[in-house]
């Protein structure tokens, strides 16, 4: 089922996206119907249902004294109106998460399916043989029904249930974080970055950030402790070390703070999990592909993996630290050429490597 969802989902938004259709001469003079109609037959026949239970009421012809019945079928009906915008409201605030860019494919495709069919998108039509209807319960709820080819059976969602999921704090499709976005502010909140790396106004990075000088290494007399490249040609010249495990120590806590966060919608640590953090592919990297990486075989499952269990959850603080560290701080560390100007300058490349095994000597003399 999973594999299934995933190929769906990614011909649904394939689909969506392509202007192939524009070109199709057969759907170009195809009748498309997309007169669903659905809150015209969904109040089909209220007014008789109103005015019968009204009389009912006012001539006293009630199934006990009170009208309890009546009443309360009478205060359904009066308030259904407005429970249909609500119900819709909702329903398409979380089926439009379908079109988003890092969107999991690995959701039900049923999402995306309605989705289209409550837009109207090509080839969701009802001469293409889908339908969604509108039905008030005589509890009070509502349901909403889809159907049509790309369904194995009717898809449905109530009202009522909705509402309970919502107002718990959990939407019925998990919402990818954005994780460039989270990535680039803990950039500047880890502490690790020199003090006018940051925009005061913007909080984003400046083109000029750098890594603090406290984390470069340095020997035991105090001077920088460089790498010499080779830049060919017999020459060679100085890039910054880091401490590495000096910088992890310090962003640790911070990374901790982040992922306890996310942990408070767990289906949205999943679809990072699986869009990103499971692929540790960057967001460069997946605008890239013909298609939106995810994490396949590894990817984590909505119906068997929530809650997510202590295991899941400290694999899933050890990988996104391994994201940040490898696609946001490692541009920071890698190759970085020295502040100091003569420091800076390419030199002949076995010269270079005979005075810095000549300094490290003198630095570390034998005992």
């Amino acid at each position: 089922m999973e594999d299934k969802n995933i190929q769906i989902n990614l011909f649904i938004k394939q689909l969506n996206k392509s202007n192939a259709l524009g070109y199709n001469r057969q759907y170009l003079a195809s009748n498309v119907d997309y007169s669903f109609k659905m809150l015209d037959k969904a109040y089909e026949g209220t007014p008789k249902i109103f005015a019968k239970l009204k009389t009912a009421i006012e001539s006293n012809r009630c199934e006990d004294p009170t009208c309890y019945m009546e009443n309360q079928q009478l205060k359904y009906l009066l308030e259904a109106p407005a429970k249909s915008i609500d119900f819709l409201t909702n329903i398409g605030s979380q089926l439009v998460i379908t079109e988003d860019s890092y969107y999991d494919v690995n959701q039900n495709y049923a999402f995306a399916v309605a989705h289209s069919i409550l837009t109207g998108k090509p080839t969701f039509a009802k001469s293409d043989g889908y339908n969604v209807s509108l039905h008030l319960n005589i509890n009070g709820s509502q349901e909403i029904v889809f159907e049509g080819p790309m369904l194995e059976r009717p898809f449905v969602i109530n009202s009522e249930a909705l509402d309970t999921l919502l107002n718990s704090g959990t939407n019925i499709v998990a919402e990818t974080p954005d994780i460039n976005g989270d990535m680039l502010r803990l950039l500047s909140d880890v502490g690790v970055m020199a003090g006018n790396s940051t925009n005061p106004e913007t909080g984003e990075l400046t083109p000029q950030a750098k890594i603090a000088e406290e984390f470069v290494l340095k020997n035991p007399d105090g001077s920088i402790d460089y790498e010499i490249i080779d830049i060919g040609n017999g020459k060679g010249r100085n890039i910054l070390k880091y401490d590495l495990d000096k910088i992890e120590r310090k962003i640790t806590p911070f990374i901790n703070a982040e992922v306890a966060g996310m942990l408070s919608s767990e289906q949205s640590v999943i679809a990072a999990w699986n869009v990103f953090i499971g692929a540790q592919t960057s967001v460069e990297e997946d605008d890239q592909m013909a298609q939106n990486a995810n994490a396949g075989f590894i990817a984590w499952s909505y119906k068997e993996d929530l809650p997510l269990m202590q295991d899941k959850k400290d694999l899933f603080m050890k990988k996104y630290k391994e994201y940040f560290m490898n696609n946001y701080l490692k541009q920071f560390t890698a190759n970085q050429l020295p502040t100091v100007q003569a420091d800076a300058a390419v030199f002949d490349l076995e010269e270079g490597k005979r005075k810095q095994a000549q300094a490290f000597i003198k630095a570390n003399p034998p005992k």
